[in-house]
């Protein structure tokens, strides 16, 4: 094919997203609550599907709860007015037998109903974090490059347990306490349709003042909530910084900051409080003096030989009013959780709808079991964000085998060659080729199971020494890790650890030397065995006497496979078979070391600069 061809297949133009499209780079404030919507109701309940069986008998424990409780207040009453007040012994020890045998039945009910609402929950939340997680490694890095961390944690945390709430809670409490308030209202019809009518003219009453109440708190809390979110997010950044903080003697001023925020918060919190002291008072108050309402008319009845109401009923009325009052408080906390489970659920599945910026083409390939690894860029251009090139016009070939050095000052888009190679991002223009295949055409799996990356960062993961070798191929025994090991002649340096190769890794490679945790990435990416390797500035946090204990492995590591090298280290580029010396996103210079070093261009100008470095840091003599 020629190199000025394009491909035959049609390829779509990357579509880069804005920050925000995803919901996740908006403003760093969020709306905390957000109206019902049955859409998203819906949506969310899907997922309780699975446990359809577990769903019916909560169901039916809700209802048997929601209809004991007045059963109970209304077996009181029978049982004052009728035995009670007749003097039957008899009858008033059945009848309290029957009350007790209601009440076990009621928290034996109840105890079901709690077990199985938040089995279910747990169940819910178990497979919407699965799923969000599963979505989260199908995601490209774009996305990343977008979405801020925090964004993404809060994500799985804050917003799915308030969705977990909205599940256990909000649903089957309010089904409970509006099928109490239905029955206890009918049986408060039935006793004394007066009193009831005079209830029924309170009820509008107490549920506004108690809803004004409730939003002042609801709002008090929320402030506070997110003062506290402020310290917890300074006091993070505090400690991953301390590093900087105390190299630069900030510590008195960054705890002046800190306590100015706490002082807010005390007076955020302060002010909580007293309205906490003010309102809730004021809350059972309220219901109080609707009662004394109730007694006062209910007493006057009784009283009044027109009327003649009995006793018994004006007790049996009265608890059967407060199963009804009960529930307006309840549902309006209730209101509020639901309205905070629905701004969590409208995240949540914001994320989950949030497309890839690309996916594999329904007619992708996979490379074969053993690519030859030619790669070769035509015309490639690129860009992060749209209107601001990286790459412009890179053409090259790299051949089976062959070395290729990436050169530039920073920002100048070696890593950007990099990503393209390994398919974490698509170009913009022009094409990329594996084998002869454009890179669109092949199956990402397959491409990076033929890849393996040491990058500047030497990420690794809790577990051990052996777990983070292993990572990039979990089947291997302990035997293909020693043979790993020797043949980067770093065997010993792992037995010397505490544990050997058993030894634990905490927290980003926490408890193991910057040299050790790159000895880690090397060992990893060499038992991958790839045909296409990057090493994107991997030497460059290793000292100069660890580098040339691995220049040997380095060098039977490259042998034979396709890799691209992005460094500063002289030792790591003077090698290559082709050295690419960029600027601006374009390839200025091109050639090995030694043709390079006669043009006395750009890369003879780097050259010296690395070779003062290399002066510079080499250790003393003698």
């Amino acid at each position: 094919m020629n190199a000025s061809t394009p491909p035959s297949r049609t390829i779509p133009t990357l579509v880069v997203r804005p920050a925000g499209a995803d919901g996740l780079g908006e403003s760093d404030r969020e709306p905390s609550q957000r109206p019902l919507d049955m859409a998203l109701i819906r949506r969310l309940f899907s997922y309780t599907r699975p446990y359809r069986r577990q769903l019916g008998w909560l169901l039916f424990a809700v209802l048997v709860r929601a209809v004991q409780l007045p059963a109970g207040a209304w077996m009181i009453g029978r049982i004052i007015q009728g035995p009670i007040t007749r003097g039957d012994l008899h009858g008033t020890l059945v009848g309290a037998v029957l009350f007790g045998a209601l009440a076990l039945w009621t928290a034996f009910n109840f105890h079901f109903r709690i077990r199985l609402v938040l089995e279910l929950g747990e169940s819910v939340i178990h497979d919407l974090r699965a799923d969000v997680f599963a979505h989260l490694q199908r995601m490209t890095m774009g996305f990343y490059h977008r979405t801020k961390l925090g964004r993404i944690i809060s994500r799985m945390t804050s917003d799915v347990d308030a969705v977990r709430q909205g599940v256990q809670d909000v649903l089957f409490v309010s089904i409970v306490q509006v099928i109490q308030m239905l029955i206890a209202g009918l049986l408060m019809l039935y006793t004394d349709p007066v009193l009831f009518c005079a209830v029924l003219a309170i009820a509008p009453i107490i549920w506004a003042i108690n809803r004004h109440f409730r939003h002042r708190l609801s709002t008090a809390y929320r402030e506070q909530q997110e003062s506290f979110s402020r310290i917890t997010a300074t006091l993070a950044e505090s400690v991953n910084g301390i590093r900087v903080t105390q190299g630069f003697v900030r510590q008195d001023v960054n705890a002046g900051m800190f306590r100015e925020l706490m002082a807010d918060h005390f007076q955020i919190a302060f002010g909580a409080a007293r309205l906490a002291a003010k309102f809730l008072p004021m809350l059972e108050l309220n219901s109080q003096f609707f009662i004394s309402i109730l007694l006062l008319l209910g007493g006057y009845r009784a009283l009044n030989p027109a009327v003649g109401t009995p006793v018994g009923d004006l007790i049996q009325f009265f608890f059967l009013a407060g199963l009804f009052f009960q529930p307006v408080q309840v549902i309006g906390m209730q209101y509020n959780q639901a309205l905070t489970a629905m701004a969590g659920a409208e995240r949540v599945f914001k994320l989950l709808d949030r497309k890839p910026d690309w996916e594999d083409e329904p007619d992708a390939l996979p490379l074969a079991p053993r690519t030859a690894g030619r790669v070769e860029f035509r015309d490639v251009g690129f860009a992060y964000d749209p209107g601001k090139p990286v790459l412009t016009g890179v053409r090259f070939t790299a051949e089976p085998g062959q070395t290729v050095a990436l050169v530039g000052h920073t920002g100048s888009g070696k890593s950007s060659i990099v990503n393209l190679v390994t398919k974490f991002y698509l170009p913009n223009e022009g094409w990329v080729f594996i084998d002869e295949q454009e890179i669109r055409a092949v199956t990402t799996e397959s491409l990076h199971r033929q890849m393996a990356i040491v990058n500047q960062k030497n990420f690794l993961f809790q577990g051990t020494v052996a777990d983070n070798i292993r990572f990039s191929r979990p089947e291997a025994t302990d035997t293909e890790l020693l043979s790993v090991c020797e043949r980067l002649d770093c065997r010993d340096v792992f037995e010397g650890l505490p544990q050997g190769l058993q030894t634990p890794v905490g927290e980003a490679g926490g408890g193991l030397s910057g040299g050790q945790r790159q000895l880690v990435c090397f060992a990893r990416a060499m038992l991958a065995d790839p045909r296409i390797l990057i090493l994107d500035e991997a030497t460059s946090a290793i000292d100069a006497l660890t580098e040339q204990r691995l220049q040997t492995a380095l060098a039977r590591l490259l042998e034979g496979r396709t890799s691209f090298v992005v460094a500063h280290r002289l030792s790591t580029i003077r090698h290559a078979d082709l050295v690419l010396v960029l600027e601006a996103g374009r390839i200025i210079e091109r050639g090995n070391h030694e043709a390079l070093l006669e043009q006395g261009g750009v890369y003879a100008g780097l050259y010296r600069e690395f070779t003062r470095d290399a002066v510079a840091e080499a250790p003393p003599v003698g």
